[in-house]
């Protein structure tokens, strides 16, 4: 699935490494990802590539459309909790960019 540069490519790089130190830390792969966590990734593309916001997305958290099924949601929670902390040292600017995107107004919000 190609990107065209910006905000949702980025978040789609930020997705990919937490799924991949997820992956190589709960799974023990060495650098492909697990069938599971493929399909997670390939998931969360497929909805990043109909996300009616496109380059105004707000992160997932504070979206008012949750387009992710609801086990789908949780693991995607799980992926972050473990590798959130982890891309602080192992990938410093996209953790402080997906940091930073979370001070984004979501559409509809005051302010906006």
């Amino acid at each position: 699935m190609e990107f065209q540069p910006g905000r949702l490519r980025r978040e789609l790089e930020t997705m990919a490494t937490m799924i991949g130190c997820y992956c190589r830390g709960r799974h023990g792969t060495d650098g492909a990802l697990c069938p599971d966590c493929r399909r997670l990734l390939d998931y969360a593309a497929v909805r990043l590539q109909r996300c009616p916001y496109g380059e105004t997305k707000p992160t997932c958290a504070k979206c008012p459309i949750h387009c992710y099924q609801p086990e789908v949601r949780e693991k995607v929670k799980a992926v972050m909790r473990y590798a959130g902390p982890r891309m602080i040292w192992r990938h410093p600017i996209l953790a402080l960019r997906h940091w930073l995107d979370a001070y984004r107004k979501a559409p509809g919000e005051p302010g906006r």
